[in-house]
């Protein structure tokens, strides 16, 4: 008896390619959190979202199985951020402050779903610290303890050494305490009314 493997039915060479976009596709809430966090606007994080998964689907089969699909999409967040910024650099913008402030009112009233939900999960004081951060502490911060990269994960993701990550996160929690603790004691102390 002879075993022959018969041909692949047509539609199986697809099927990993869905399977990797349903994978890639299950992280578009934490992409989009940091992209928000990155950019400090909800059109600019979703572009930056955007711009993600259509680099990663056209390197979809220079991704290795078995490895850690989320940190291979934050990689290519955090170097499209990088990239567009740099071009952002080249390029500058006229503003008119005007349309600056009449924007600012019109985006404060009109949230994304995202953003309420995550400034209603975060107490406004850790917002206000978080927010007042250095980018690169807020990033290491933001990515260790928020989206739970290991520490190799995020120097692979922001593309500087495992130390100065250890490093930046240290520092930025111990700007966090600071600023928590001064905000809080602040309001804990007597009003001088008499």
């Amino acid at each position: 008896m002879v075993f022959r493997r018969r041909p692949p039915p047509p539609d199986s060479e697809a099927e990993p390619e869905d399977q990797f976009a349903r994978d890639a596709l299950a992280y578009v809430d934490s992409l989009y959190g940091t992209a928000l966090r990155l950019t400090r606007r909800p059109a600019d994080a979703e572009d930056l979202v955007q711009e993600t998964y259509l680099k990663a689907f056209r390197a979809s089969a220079q991704f290795e199985r078995g490895t850690n699909l989320k940190a291979w999409l934050f990689t290519i967040l955090h170097n499209t951020f990088r990239n567009l910024r740099r071009h952002d650099v080249r390029s500058p913008v006229d503003v008119d402050s005007e349309t600056v402030e009449n924007a600012a009112d019109l985006v404060a009233q009109d949230q994304t779903p995202e953003q309420l939900l995550t400034r209603d999960t975060l107490d406004a004081d850790l917002q206000a610290a978080l927010d007042a951060l250095p980018e690169a502490f807020r990033q290491a911060v933001w990515l260790r303890d928020v989206e739970e990269f290991s520490y190799a994960e995020i120097a692979r993701i922001v593309g500087v050494p495992i130390g100065t990550v250890m490093s930046r996160i240290s520092r930025g929690r111990k700007l966090l305490y600071e600023r928590l603790a001064g905000t809080r004691a602040g309001a804990r102390r007597p009003s001088d009314v008499a």
